[in-house]
């Protein structure tokens, strides 16, 4: 009973020190070997869309045809035009794919609104769970901010070395360099 409230209070405060939009009525705490994942529900201003296809690890194609660039993060290369697929570039694109294909989501903007190839720019929110974080947590990503949009930058790069100290996903497989 003491652990849960510990547990909740180091969540709000973490709700509150990175503005994360996040009601406390709707913290739910999810058990896992992975670090402490906050949950909840995006902000007011998100739009639903269906994911109609995954292009990659970092890139999806809504039901309108308009194509997004997730905010925050980066997977290895799969799809480029002048280099090789990269190590655990087809992994994380599969990840995607479980995770968001054919699914309702919700898109939250930062600051920009679309990247220099005329891609929407978004955090993607499913059931509560902010994509862009799993998939860096997971280890199927890296996080990288590109500013002005870096809302949530610090809980990626918290993710990405959790991740990075628990050897997942691309830091077990691949020379990263770090």
């Amino acid at each position: 009973m003491v652990v849960a409230f510990v547990v909740k209070s180091v969540a709000m405060d973490l709700v509150d020190r990175f503005s994360l939009p996040l009601a406390e009525e709707s913290l739910q705490l999810e058990p896992s070997s992975a670090p402490l994942q906050i949950t909840g529900t995006s902000t007011d201003s998100a739009v639903l869309a269906t994911v109609q296809r995954v292009i990659d690890g970092d890139t999806i194609e809504l039901s309108t045809g308009e194509v997004v660039r997730y905010i925050g993060i980066d997977t290895p290369e799969t799809k480029h035009s002048t280099k090789p697929i990269e190590c655990f570039g087809e992994k994380a694109s599969q990840r995607n794919k479980e995770l968001v294909e054919g699914k309702q989501v919700q898109l939250e903007k930062d600051v920009s609104e679309t990247d220099r190839y005329g891609r929407l720019l978004r955090y993607i929110w499913l059931n509560g769970r902010l994509i862009n974080e799993q998939l860096v947590a997971e280890g199927y990503a890296f996080a990288s901010v590109y500013l002005p949009d870096s809302k949530y930058q610090t809980v990626f790069q918290d993710a990405e070395r959790q991740a990075r100290e628990d050897n997942e996903g691309l830091w077990a497989a691949c020379q990263t360099g770090a």
